[in-house]
């Protein structure tokens, strides 16, 4: 799979560019703040719905303008496909596939995959849980395209439950009327069923990243491991169970921690709550592992991204965002032999000697708003 043609409208800051596009490796090229990144993010926004640098859709969208637009034609096999999303902040996302059917956006999560390597990856391993949580998901849809779906009703549901026990702690805190809770009842049902589908492939994740990860941080820092990928649960810990099971635990924390949940007015039990615990050497990496093994393990964790996504049939696009100039000389010849053979890659520089040689291909340059041929 790979992308032909990029076409992007008051997209970050873009008024309008076209980029034509080719199988192997492209590199785009030019000063920092001239526009580079902003390419290779409105790819990454095709595969998973939202940016590697920013948590909204606002900051998306050109300074002055109304919306974005991000268009992008993408071929696999024989089959082309032209997939368009129209970004509103403050309104609903739209989308359109081959022109003439307007889908949900969720609709297009499939088409186009992407494993992106970026600076902001140093958070797998020294951020907050979150980062790690958003890692899994991100890949767990890649895998299961529909899971997109099951994310947003989890996310749904549970800013509704939360919204509802944080008026039940104000109206007890101030003591007001008792609130009727007899709606929660409900809400734990659908949350305990979509966060029992998330941790149930959150686990099969786990599992099969685990080796290939470790296979992978071998490759770039021979000697330095083993690594090991711990998940750590809110309900039960991180032991493998069916669906059914996880949702029947779930609905049982909820009910169990109901009383401090309608004290502290937030929902205490599910995926959003849980840790993937990174290990190197038996020991946490995180506060213990050092820059180099730090950079070493989450570049590890996305060669295992991409060496899964690759064996299940449908090989991503990998996006390089200036990542280059983060790594020691041995770090960077290393990775760009590791990923130099991917059916398309994508890689952002601000001078050309940050390319790696054997990362040969087409070159862009990218300045002044303009993307021309270098």
């Amino acid at each position: 799979m790979h992308v032909t043609h990029l076409s992007l409208a008051d997209f970050r800051s873009y008024a309008r560019v076209e980029v034509a596009l080719e199988p192997g490796v492209t590199a785009f090229t030019g000063a920092n703040g001239q526009g580079k990144t902003n390419l290779v993010e409105a790819v990454g926004y095709l595969a998973t719905l939202g940016s590697h640098r920013v948590s909204s859709d606002a900051p998306l969208v050109r300074t002055g303008a109304e919306r974005a637009v991000i268009r992008a034609a993408v071929t696999q096999g024989e089959r082309s496909q032209l997939i368009e999303l129209e970004l509103n902040p403050g309104k609903s996302n739209r989308a359109r596939i081959n022109r003439s059917s307007q889908v949900r956006p969720r609709d297009v999560v499939g088409i186009v995959r992407t494993v992106l390597f970026a600076p902001e990856d140093l958070a797998l391993v020294k951020g907050d849980p979150g980062e790690r949580r958003r890692f899994l998901d991100d890949l767990v849809t890649a895998r299961s395209p529909r899971m997109a779906g099951v994310r947003s009703d989890y996310e749904r549901v549970l800013r509704q439950r939360n919204t509802l026990l944080k008026s039940a702690a104000m109206a007890r805190r101030h003591g007001g009327r008792a609130m009727d809770l007899s709606t929660l009842d409900v809400w734990d049902q659908h949350l305990a069923r979509a966060g029992a589908e998330l941790l149930a492939r959150r686990l099969d994740l786990i599992a099969a990243l685990q080796p290939l990860a470790d296979k992978a941080y071998e490759q770039l820092a021979p000697g330095g491991g083993p690594l090991a990928l711990e998940y750590r649960g809110s309900a039960g810990g991180g032991a493998a169970r069916s669906r059914e099971e996880w949702y029947e635990q779930l609905a049982a924390e909820l009910g169990e921690t109901r009383r401090q949940e309608i004290e502290r007015g937030v929902t205490l039990v599910g995926p959003h709550r849980d840790e993937l615990l990174l290990k190197l050497g038996g020991m946490p990496a995180k506060g213990y592992a050092s820059h180099g093994e730090s950079w070493s393990y989450a570049l590890a964790l996305r060669l295992a991204s991409y060496d899964l996504l690759r064996a299940e049939g449908n090989e991503p696009v990998l996006v390089l965002d200036d990542v280059f100039a983060e790594l020691d000389t041995r770090r960077r010849e290393r990775l760009a032999e590791l990923v130099a053979p991917g059916e398309q890659v994508l890689v952002t520089a601000a001078v050309d000697e940050d390319v790696p040689g054997v990362l040969a291909g087409a070159r862009y340059r990218v300045a002044d708003g303009a993307v021309g041929r270098a």
